[in-house]
Parts: C-alpha cells; sequence; structure tokens
C-alpha cells in the first residue's frame, strides 16, 4: 500500500530535508500553499492538497485541507474493516504522517495590534488535522515539532514508527493545540475585557529554559514566561555579564524588584532569599547604595542588589568590594561594567525597573491554584488615631516602612529611620517575635541609640498592645499600622501612654 505523509507548516526550518528523508522512506508527500512551493522548488516529490481533494484551495487560503479525502486517510481506523471499505470504496488514501505547525498567532500579536491580521492567524485546518492525527495515533505519526523531525526518519531507519513513539507524538501534539487555542482564548478575553477569574482557567507558557536545579539540587527545574510578556518583566531581563541564572536567582530577583517598584526616589534594596535584608532611599544612588548595605552588611553577602537608577563607576566599586550574586539596575555605564564584570560570576542584568500593573499572583496548593488580584495598593490617606500626630519627617518614614512591611513575609515588621530600613523581620508566628527580632537587627547593626525616633510598620493591626509596649521601650517615635483590631484602643492608650504617634492605614498586606 502507498503511504502517504501530509505536511504543512508555518516555520519551514528543516522541512526540506525532512520531506526528502520520507521521500526516501517511500512517502508520498501531499502538501499545501508555501509549503507545497517551497518543497517543489527544492526537487521534492511532492503532489499539493487540491490534486487529494479534487478541490481548490479557496477563501485567501482558509480553506485548504478540510475535506474527507484528506481527514478521511488520517482517522481511519485500520483495525476497522467497515473503515477501511468505506475509505476503499470512497477512493481514499490512508495518510499515515501528519507533519503541521500552525500559523504564528503568538509572533503575530507580539508583532501587531492589527486585529484583522491577528484574526487571520488563527489556524483552523492546521489544529483540525493534528487533532485527527494524535487521535488515531495506532495507525498515525503526528509531528509538530521540528525538533523531532530526526527522531522520526531515526524510527523510519529503523524499520517503523513504533507505537510508544506515536503516542508520545500524539500527548505533544494535544498539549501544542492546547496551548494554542489558550493563548487565542486569553489573547481575546484580553481585548474584550474578560472576566479576570473565568469558570473555567488555562494557562499557556512558553519554556526559556531548563534550569540546572530547583530549589535544592536533587529538585528538577525550567523557567517559564507568559506570552506577550511586557518589556518591564523580568523574564525579559538581559543579562550582560555572568553564568546562567539559577532557580534560586530569579526566585530572589524577582522579590527585589517587586520591593523596587515601590519607590520613585533613588533606591537600592538588596535581598537574601527572597527576602529584604537593607533597603535605603535617597538623592542619589551611591547614598542608596550605603544605605542598604549598612542596613545589613552581613545578610547582603551572597544576595541580590537591584537599583532604580543606573549604575556608575562609584556606585560598582562599592558593589565590588562584596560578593553579591546578581545587580538589576536599569543600565551602567561603561566605566561601571569594566569595573562589575572584573568578577565572573557576578550577573549583570540590565531591565527596566518602571512598576507595571494588571497582573494575577498565582499560587500553587496541592490539586489545586489560588488566584488572586495583584497587591498593587500601597498609598492611604492616614487616619491619625492618638494625641500626637507625626512630624514631616516621620511621616516620610512611616510611607516607607509601610512600603518594606508590604513586602516581608507576615508576621510582619519594618523599622525605618530616614529613608533606611534599620530592622525587617518576618514569617514569625506572632508579631511580638516579629517585633523583638526587627529590633534585634536594628540594635546589632546600629546601636540601641539608632531606634529613637525611628518608626515601625505592622503588615497587620495589633491585636494587643504588647508590641507597641516592646517599641515604647527602644524609643520609636511612630507606628504604621491597619487598624481593624477589636483591641484598637489598647494600642492607642498604650501609644498615648507613651507618647508615641500611631497612624491606622484602612488596608493590611498580609503576605504568606
Amino acid at each position: 500500500m502507498k503511504k502517504y505523509a501530509l505536511i504543512s507548516v508555518s516555520d519551514k526550518t528543516g522541512v526540506v530535508d525532512f520531506a526528502r528523508g520520507l521521500n526516501g522512506h517511500g512517502f508520498t508527500v501531499i502538501s499545501t500553499g508555501n509549503t507545497f512551493n517551497s518543497l517543489k522548488e527544492a526537487g521534492v516529490d511532492a503532489v499539493e492538497a487540491s490534486e487529494i481533494t479534487g478541490f481548490p484551495e479557496c477563501l485567501d487560503g482558509r480553506l485548504k485541507t478540510l475535506h474527507p479525502h484528506i481527514h478521511g486517510g488520517i482517522l481511519a481506523r485500520r483495525d476497522l474493516p467497515h473503515h477501511m471499505d468505506f475509505i476503499g470504496e470512497a477512493g481514499i488514501n490512508t495518510i499515515d504522517l501528519v507533519c503541521v505547525n500552525l500559523y504564528p498567532f503568538k509572533d503575530t500579536i507580539e508583532r501587531t495590534d492589527d486585529l484583522g491580521q491577528i484574526i487571520e492567524n488563527i489556524d483552523i485546518g492546521g489544529p483540525a488535522m493534528l487533532r485527527s492525527a494524535a487521535k488515531n495515533y495506532d495507525s498515525v505519526c503526528v509531528v509538530v515539532d521540528v525538533a523531532d523531525y530526526d527522531a522520526v526518519l531515526n524510527q523510519l531507519a529503523e524499520g517503523e514508527i513504533s507505537r510508544d513513539f506515536r503516542f508520545k507524538m500524539s500527548a505533544k501534539a494535544f498539549a501544542h493545540t492546547a496551548a494554542y487555542d489558550a493563548l487565542i482564548a486569553k489573547y481575546l478575553g484580553w481585548l474584550t475585557g474578560g472576566e479576570p477569574f473565568p469558570q473555567t482557567l488555562t494557562l499557556t507558557y512558553e519554556k526559556v529554559q531548563d534550569l540546572r536545579y530547583g530549589e535544592n539540587p536533587h529538585q528538577k527545574a525550567a523557567f517559564y514566561r507568559e506570552v506577550k510578556a511586557l518589556p518591564v518583566d523580568l523574564v525579559n531581563a538581559k543579562q550582560i555579564h555572568g553564568k546562567e541564572l539559577s532557580f534560586n536567582n530569579i526566585n530572589d530577583a524577582h522579590g527585589a524588584l517587586e520591593l523596587l517598584r515601590e519607590f520613585d526616589k533613588p533606591c537600592v534594596v538588596a535581598v537574601k532569599h527572597a527576602t529584604p535584608c537593607g533597603v535605603g532611599i535617597a538623592n542619589n544612588l551611591t547614598e542608596a547604595w550605603h544605605k542598604a548595605h549598612d542596613a545589613d552588611p552581613t545578610s547582603i553577602f551572597g544576595g541580590i542588589v537591584a537599583a532604580n537608577r543606573e549604575i556608575d563607576d562609584s556606585v560598582a566599586t562599592e558593589i565590588n568590594k562584596i560578593f553579591v550574586e546578581i545587580v538589576i539596575a536599569p543600565s551602567y555605564t561603561p566605566e561601571a561594567l569594566e569595573i562589575l564584570q572584573q568578577k565572573k560570576n557576578i550577573r549583570l542584568l540590565a531591565l527596566d525597573t518602571a512598576k507595571s500593573y494588571g497582573s494575577l499572583d498565582l499560587k500553587k496548593v496541592s490539586g489545586g491554584l489560588l488566584i488572586q488580584d495583584e497587591d498593587d495598593l500601597l498609598d492611604f490617606e492616614p487616619n491619625f488615631m492618638t494625641e500626637k500626630h507625626p512630624t514631616q519627617g516621620e511621616m516620610e518614614d512611616l510611607k516607607f516602612a509601610w512600603a518594606l512591611s508590604k513586602h516581608v513575609k507576615s508576621n510582619g515588621i519594618a523599622i525605618a529611620k530616614n529613608g533606611q530600613s534599620l530592622g525587617l523581620a518576618g514569617g514569625q508566628v506572632n508579631r511580638i517575635w516579629a517585633t523583638t527580632g526587627a529590633i534585634d537587627h536594628a540594635i546589632e547593626f546600629f546601636g540601641e541609640d539608632a531606634l529613637k525616633g525611628a518608626v515601625l510598620a505592622s503588615d497587620g493591626f495589633f491585636p494587643f498592645d504588647d508590641c507597641v509596649k516592646i517599641a515604647a521601650k527602644y524609643g520609636i517615635s511612630a507606628i504604621v499600622q491597619p487598624g481593624g483590631s477589636q483591641n484598637d484602643d489598647a494600642s492607642i492608650k498604650a501609644c498615648n501612654d507613651a507618647g508615641i504617634a500611631m497612624v491606622f492605614t484602612g488596608m493590611r498586606h498580609f503576605r504568606h
């Protein structure tokens, strides 16, 4: 029986050699449109699909392969006599291999906003052929990936394509069409302002790279990107120098960027294990660097540094005095690059640090997925709850500390003064431990006197007055917290007794 392979591809990489290899194994190639032209120009033995169907391509190429002579040849079960009798009587030839890659919808939406072009790049016949071939994997091999061409030819060289291989290719084809359809649905839903939390949810991402390992060496890992990711998204960072990023590098860099993007003034953020360890804002980046570094010169070692201004030679010189894994900044002066690149293992990333909005926050749980809006609120109208109100300087520090508390894991406490973090403590099971931890941190690096006149921010409300009393003991002068506890009056009274200003925000920033 004559063997047929149908080839219709948008990405023509390697297709001529693949088709020629199929010819060599006795296949007659059926093809369409530009693919047919490319094969014929290269001298490949091929017939046009219209010769098989007896019907010309029409509707500007929208209709090519949706025909019983194509789908009957793909879908007929070879083990069912009545299937074979039917296609025999209808003059339909069996098609044993289908190689299709789809219209470049993703490339089109990344290249243009012209809806007419975008709609024309929604493939109809391609997915139908892929699904038909994948469904009938017992008899048909489906190929969607250029990387599989050699494997198919190697199978044929050994005699025939195995059932296990056809089954593997079937699964790959269904994953391919599912991702394709999900991307179309997501894009059209975005255009129409669709429901952010639909009844059914399909996500599609494309692999950027396999990683050496995950959080630990025994875990496998990979890095994926959203299709049509924004220029400010971490996945679009340009790596200028250094070895390949690890799973932990990427995760830590994400945490650093989230906090960095809360500030407009020159800012440096130091992060270790996805947790901020030192943050400074100032009138220039050099001063901001010293504030961030001095806030925790121990933990910054081996950490990640993110800056929202260009790195110049003065900042680069300071960074080079210690070991850091990654530096992220919008740009680097040539002098700064020359200094930083002296260390071969440091990773240097260039990325626009402007804030992006509209993302969803996804958290994987056992057997499911939690999805929520991004926590993009920060500014608040202060509710002055105490007899004493904050001074202008204290209010600036309260807003700074409030931003820090948003990015410290709950229960989280941030202590700050003059645009510098003094103590950060998070991930505690009670707020007392977080408060004492932040105070101990500040004392270790700045001494107890530095706490006098400092401010404290809490990501959640105080259920009791104990944290206020601890803060008062060390001379903290102002506190910002969400409020909303049944016991707020006790905390307010403790502040009044100690001469501390307390401000309520009316919002909380739990981070788990």
